[in-house]
């Protein structure tokens, strides 16, 4: 069983789920958007010899929600993920992330390139690369959605049911997928059911890097690369995969089939790459 764990930053406090803790490579692991740690447990029991930190992002999960007036830029998420290895003590590590977590840890290896050891990139190559003619109109949606009256009152639920089929359909998942997702974003009172997730991790990001930036960063990759993507799924115009893999310099691709969030709906496949790629 996986150890629960809290990481106290000089800002936050971080929650996470620790794998393996008996020994192994270290490894921080980063979920998708709107996801949290328990989006590693599937795989992580297909990978005994790494020891896994997958950490709950701001917001997410059990963490700490960030303070009230700040917004959820996606370049902050950078340094809570580095602030959370030195709390727990990781100077050099390898990185695995799912989307959102992914974008993160391609942005962590080519600024950090001396403390990522291997780099693991599941559904995601680098952030969303937007258009610079978007961000006026993205920079003023973000500024009336901080600035609007927050809502107070949480939604609640009778049972955990009907959160699952939300998430399900929101996210084209499998039951057993969606629970695990939904048990650890939502907590309960007397009152019911709700979730616990910040709601300001749906604003619109203020400001994204561009697609020129993004194709900045990964030349500064400089681990061995894993990038592991699903075979059928159309990806959005805006990640450019096709011309990013062409950026890093020790770069591997492995198609494999499981949607979005293969490496809970279909982890044996994707443990088994990053088995050999850890043991390469």
């Amino acid at each position: 069983m996986p150890q629960e764990l809290t990481l106290n930053t000089r800002w936050i406090n971080l929650a996470a789920k620790h794998f393996h803790e008996d020994g192994g490579q270290p490894v921080i692991a980063l979920h998708g958007w709107l996801d949290n740690a328990a989006s590693f447990a599937p795989l992580a029991v297909l990978l005994p010899n790494l020891d896994i930190l997958a950490l709950d992002l701001p917001g997410h999960g059990l963490s700490d929600h960030r303070p009230a007036g700040q917004h959820y830029h996606f370049v902050d998420f950078v340094a809570d993920v580095i602030a959370a290895a030195n709390a727990a003590g990781r100077e050099r590590f390898s990185l695995i992330g799912h989307s959102m977590g992914a974008g993160i840890a391609s942005l962590i290896a080519a600024s950090f390139p001396e403390r990522i050891e291997r780099l693991v990139l599941i559904e995601g190559l680098g952030p969303w690369g937007d258009d610079p003619k978007d961000c006026a109109s993205h920079l003023a949606e973000a500024t009336r959605q901080i600035l609007a009256e927050p809502e107070t009152r949480k939604r609640r639920y009778s049972s955990l049911e009907p959160i699952i089929r939300a998430r399900m359909q929101a996210g084209d998942l499998g039951e057993a997928t969606a629970r695990l997702l939904v048990e650890r974003n939502t907590a309960s009172d007397p009152g019911g059911v709700y979730w616990r997730t910040d709601p300001r991790l749906r604003y619109r990001s203020p400001i994204y890097i561009t697609e020129e930036q993004v194709q900045a960063f990964l030349p500064r990759i400089k681990a061995p690369t894993l990038f592991i993507r699903d075979a059928e799924r159309i990806v959005p115009a805006q990640y450019n995969w096709n011309q990013r893999e062409t950026l890093i310099a020790d770069l591997q691709v492995v198609k494999l089939t499981g949607g979005h969030h293969l490496h809970m709906e279909n982890p044996a496949p994707v443990a088994q790459a990053i088995r050999t790629f850890f043991a390469g």
